[in-house]
């Protein structure tokens, strides 16, 4: 798990990824890069995030691919990313495609309804918290 100030390399950060893992005998290397869209009248998007709870999240992800003989990567942002630039890139390592496809999907999908970590989109000079856009977190307590 990678987290960065700003946005993210997504060149530099899947090629390593690659070069790191390519001598593994993985027959599936694959990533997911999201990019900021331009929509609604942003210019970015802000992100808040609470590593130790991410950490908890990501830790049970990675047991669940390593049961699979498979390893997840992620990298995400935190502060502001531009309009077009990557706030999030996921990965992942396996012997086989089929369960890499999987894996990188249902992670993506649950790293969106599940990690702790809330967003703001930037209109002018100020954070507006994204609530239309976000979901309340399962045991989050005050952090919810």
């Amino acid at each position: 798990m990678e987290i960065y100030d700003g946005n993210l390399d997504a060149n530099e950060i899947t090629s390593r990824w690659y070069s790191d893992n390519k001598l593994k005998n993985y027959g599936a290397i694959m990533s997911f890069v999201g990019v900021v869209r331009d929509e609604g009248g942003i210019s970015g998007l802000s992100f808040d995030l609470y590593e130790p709870i991410l950490k908890t999240w990501f830790n049970k992800w990675q047991e669940r691919a390593k049961s699979q003989n498979a390893i997840i990567l992620m990298a995400h942002s935190k502060g502001d990313v531009a309009v077009h630039e990557s706030s999030f890139i996921a990965g992942v390592c396996s012997p086989q495609r089929k369960v890499a496809l999987k894996l990188i999907n249902e992670f993506v999908e649950d790293f969106k309804a599940n990690a702790p970590i809330w967003k703001y989109d930037l209109i002018g000079q100020k954070r507006v918290y994204a609530l239309e856009r976000s979901q309340k977190l399962q045991n989050a307590g005050i952090l919810a």
